[in-house]
């Protein structure tokens, strides 16, 4: 059995050893400046039929689960099922309309957003500020993070499937549907969004 080389091997131990994903340049410099780029894609290839998969996520790196085995993590995925409604519209158009601002999510959802459905998306790791919109006021926008990538599995933004996508593939779940409903909400008013039905308040109160 081939032995891998040292340079291989050393940043098999620094991702395995790392508490956050890391850029191929983090990683370059923890090991000195060496060109990690070919070790990466060595390492890539040697775990594409383990259980877990060397993955680039944002141009950050890092070890996962290999989908085909994400049922052994169900508990997990309880856990992002009990968002909101109002939370994950919230998610879905931070996502496909970053970097954004409150004022801006409101006028897509139709309704007042709450500050603590921001607050538990950032404590979730998800969404960022990112930083603030060069108009009067200059307010705060809001964007994605790596670990929302890394947490569905996301090379980067550009993979965000579309409605149709999702629903063909079945999922769409009670909760997923609220992200295909704030996706398909260009502000047009279709006649049930949640302002025609005389909400006005998120549903999770305000602080």
């Amino acid at each position: 059995m081939t032995r891998p080389d040292d340079l291989v091997r050393a940043v098999e131990a620094t991702l395995f050893a790392a508490e956050q994903p890391m850029t191929a340049e983090a990683i370059s410099a923890h090991l000195g400046g060496a060109e990690v780029k070919p070790a990466l894609a060595e390492l890539q290839a040697t775990y594409a039929e383990r259980g877990v998969h060397l993955v680039e996520r944002g141009k950050h790196w890092h070890f996962q689960t290999a989908p085909d085995l994400a049922h052994l993590l169900r508990r997990e995925r309880e856990e992002v099922r009990r968002l909101s409604r109002a939370a994950t519209e919230v998610l879905a158009i931070v996502a496909y309309h970053e970097p954004v601002s409150r004022a801006e999510i409101e006028s897509i959802r139709g309704v007042q957003t709450a500050k603590g459905t921001l607050d538990v998306l950032m404590e979730a790791g998800w969404v960022r500020i990112a930083g603030r919109r060069e108009v009067p006021g200059r307010p705060v926008i809001y964007a994605t993070t790596p670990e929302f990538l890394t947490h569905f599995g996301l090379e980067s933004r550009r993979d965000l499937p579309g409605i149709d996508e999702l629903r063909a593939a079945g999922l769409l779940d009670p909760v997923e549907d609220a992200l295909a409903a704030a996706m398909e909400v260009p502000g047009q008013g279709d006649g049930e969004s949640e302002v025609d039905s005389g909400e006005e308040q998120d549903e999770e109160g305000t602080d």
